[in-house]
């Protein structure tokens, strides 16, 4: 690819606490800015689904996990190893 598209990159991480719903809504208000919604609510792992614009789904990833990782600080959340990423681009979603 030589132009960038739009990709839907969904992030978890997974740490040793359970999250409370506001923690959570924390999150979601932090993704917000990037048309992002975030997960977790009593469980022990944390996610969102960012969009982000990317040549590769190498580079979606890694912006995505960017973004990510500055919206659990402003969440003030614990950081915790990532368990799971996947990134769909706009292209493969359309005929997916």
């Amino acid at each position: 690819m030589d132009h960038a598209v739009r990709w839907s990159v969904g992030i978890e991480a997974e740490g040793d606490e359970v999250l409370t719903r506001e923690q959570v809504v924390d999150l979601a208000d932090a993704v917000a800015a990037t048309d992002g919604i975030a997960t977790g609510i009593g469980t022990n792992r944390y996610g969102a689904q960012l969009i982000v614009e990317a040549e590769s789904r190498e580079d979606a990833i890694e912006k995505a996990a960017e973004e990510f990782w500055r919206a659990v600080r402003k969440a003030r959340l614990r950081r915790a190893p990532i368990v799971r990423t996947e990134a769909v681009s706009e292209d493969e979603d359309a005929f997916g």
